[in-house]
């Protein structure tokens, strides 16, 4: 079995200027307690790679209110007004990618793909400074795979072999991400012995994982 470690333990593998891959919608889903140790640990520079930037105080939002983040790569960041402010004042670069194309290029780079072909921005100022291929008569966009340093990921259960399982919207970026970062570190809301967890249940196997998070006395 892996040895679970505190989130302080995993906020500290973190350097600052990582690039760091963060499941959840809207902040559900998201690895809150890694989340605050990041925060507490003053993390900088951080380039973060998800579906968005939640809300003001609620998941990777309060890291963006902390000062933690210097990019990030999302699908939309209308839910959070502080994002917003900061990345008109320049102090937050953002990279808006549309949500199917950021999970597709998430994919390709969990499993060593070149890119991805996508009709999707096509015409667009998503066109600019991109490759496009016709295939068949039709244009589409080159986009290239996404990687990271490290993807934190928000589980319902774990077993000691760290397979884990999903609730709900945490299913729709932490399967992915956990094949496209160096290190993958999770953060269950349980962790049973090993056969709890039916083998076709399990989500994201336990060898892609480095790290668990304890849960809390």
């Amino acid at each position: 079995m892996h040895r679970a470690i505190s989130a302080a333990d995993a906020a500290a593998l973190i350097p600052d200027g990582a690039s760091v891959m963060f499941g959840g919608f809207m902040g559900v889903g998201s690895p809150n307690r890694i989340i605050d140790a990041l925060v507490a640990r003053g993390a900088r520079g951080l380039t973060i790679i998800g579906n968005d930037t939640a809300f003001p105080g609620v998941g990777v939002g309060k890291l963006i209110d902390a000062g933690c983040v210097a990019e990030a790569r999302v699908s939309h960041i209308g839910t959070n007004p502080v994002t917003q402010k900061k990345m008109i004042a320049g102090e937050i670069s953002v990279d808006l990618i549309p949500q199917g194309t950021l999970a597709e290029r998430i994919r390709a780079g969990g499993n060593g793909l070149g890119g991805i072909l996508t009709p999707t921005g096509v015409g667009t100022v998503v066109e600019k400074g991109k490759r496009v291929i016709e295939v068949d008569g039709r244009d589409f966009l080159l986009e290239l795979p996404i990687r990271a340093d490290f993807a934190l990921l928000r589980a319902h259960e774990s077993d000691y072999n760290c397979n884990l399982t999903y609730r709900l919207t945490a299913t729709n970026f932490n399967p992915l991400m956990a094949f496209a970062a160096v290190c993958v570190i999770a953060e269950p809301d349980e962790i049973v012995p090993v056969g709890v967890i039916p083998p076709d249940a399990v989500r994201t196997p336990g060898i892609l994982v480095h790290h668990l998070i304890e849960r809390p006395l």
